[in-house]
């Protein structure tokens, strides 16, 4: 079995069929580029939604895997391991955060910042029994769990999955006076991301991130912010919120605080909240295993070493001029910062992604009418301009 459409065939056979990818099956990854089962080379400008930051299989953080994968993988929180309190210390004095609480996946730390704000909200807020309400952005993604999906204001993630959790308020991106107006005495949080990834990379304006955070501030509201995808160097910044200059309640991160190898997330705040918790409050038997944990570090470690904040600053604001300059009939705007880079079309985005993988770049749209570009942040200039002619003869092409 040697070709895509035979691995194609095999995993429709077998899996649900939750996903609709591009029809090609890739079987190894270096730095920024991919290959498939037939050989062909790829450029990866989706980085698995942000998670390969530090691409494919980084050799330092193999190291450090594989290393620790012949040593202890898995303790449960029922022990103590020797590696977890050294991957919380780099990862709070990287963020500056006075604590870091361990998950796995994203959707688990969005779950883990509700219960947090939840609790925080009845203890020190004294909000009365049940009735602590979290409000949230139309057009949002913050996981896919019952709860989450429960406050999506998309139609398909929502149909058939109900009865749905309450406590959510749902207002609209972007909008000041409605985060205003729907503050309640009831109001725990505001959950927002500093840009809507998957929403189509909806950057809000200026100030918007800064006025929120004076109304949360005034309120007495917990500030959360979901960094998962935009967190940890795609931006330009280590967080995306830090170009408002603003330091959020909670913070959430996951993706690439794995750097693609293993479900590594967290949510980040200081004392006077985390303090909240107490022993069976929370858990997880994989959250803070040594494996994940010694993962989780060395990721950190490659961001900072190799300073791939400033460099997806330095690449992002130059690709992004270079794609605005592509005259096409069917672009409708460019947008995004650093290396999370929208194209929004006034077709739906499908048929260019599939033009786009016949020419070895891959990416995916979102939001039906937009190609995400968003490759690891370890790319070069050089490869950028390699990908530039063939993304406007693609895009050029109004026909599809």
């Amino acid at each position: 079995m040697k070709t895509n459409k035979a691995y194609i065939a095999m995993t429709e056979k077998y899996s649900a069929r939750n996903y609709h990818p591009l029809p090609v099956v890739l079987v190894r990854g270096k730095g920024v580029w991919v290959w498939d089962v037939e050989g062909r080379k790829y450029l990866d400008m989706l980085s698995a939604y942000s998670a390969l930051n530090q691409g494919h299989c980084h050799p330092y953080i193999a190291k450090a895997a594989i290393k620790q994968a012949k040593r202890l993988t898995l303790t449960s929180r029922a022990f103590h391991n020797d590696q977890m309190g050294l991957f919380l210390q780099k990862l709070c004095t990287m963020t500056g955060y006075t604590k870091a609480l361990p998950m796995n996946s994203g959707a688990e730390a969005v779950e883990t910042a509700i219960k947090v704000a939840r609790k925080w909200g009845y203890l020190k807020k004294k909000i009365a029994r049940n009735r602590a309400e979290i409000i949230v952005c139309k057009n949002n993604f913050h996981g896919r769990t019952t709860t989450i999906v429960g406050f999506s204001s998309e139609a398909q993630y929502r149909e058939g999955f109900g009865s749905f959790t309450p406590g959510f308020t749902i207002i609209p991106y972007n909008s000041i006076q409605a985060l205003e107006r729907a503050i309640t005495k009831n109001t725990v949080g505001f959950l927002f991301e500093p840009i809507q990834g998957e929403g189509g990379v909806v950057v809000p304006d200026n100030g918007y991130l800064s006025a929120c955070a004076k109304i949360c501030k005034r309120k007495n509201v917990l500030m959360i912010d979901d960094e998962i995808q935009t967190g940890l160097g795609r931006t330009g910044k280590l967080f995306a919120c830090q170009y408002e200059k603003i330091r959020p309640d909670i913070v959430i991160v996951g993706k690439a605080l794995s750097g693609g190898f293993y479900p590594v997330s967290a949510i980040l705040c200081d004392n006077r909240i985390m303090d909240i918790l107490h022993p069976g409050d929370h858990g997880s038997t994989f959250g803070g295993n040594p494996l994940a944990s010694v993962i989780g570090a060395a990721a950190l470690e490659v961001i900072k070493r190799e300073k791939l904040p400033q460099r997806a600053l330095r690449l992002g604001t130059w690709f992004m001029e270079e794609l605005k300059k592509i005259k096409s009939p069917i672009i409708k705007e460019v947008r995004g910062r650093g290396l999370l880079i929208g194209v929004v079309l006034k077709k739906k985005a499908r048929p260019y992604c599939e033009q786009l993988m016949k020419k070895g770049i891959l990416a995916k749209e979102t939001h039906e009418m937009v190609v995400r570009f968003a490759p690891p942040l370890v790319i070069t200039k050089k490869e950028l301009q390699w990908a530039l002619p063939r993304i406007a003869k693609v895009l050029k092409d109004a026909r599809r």
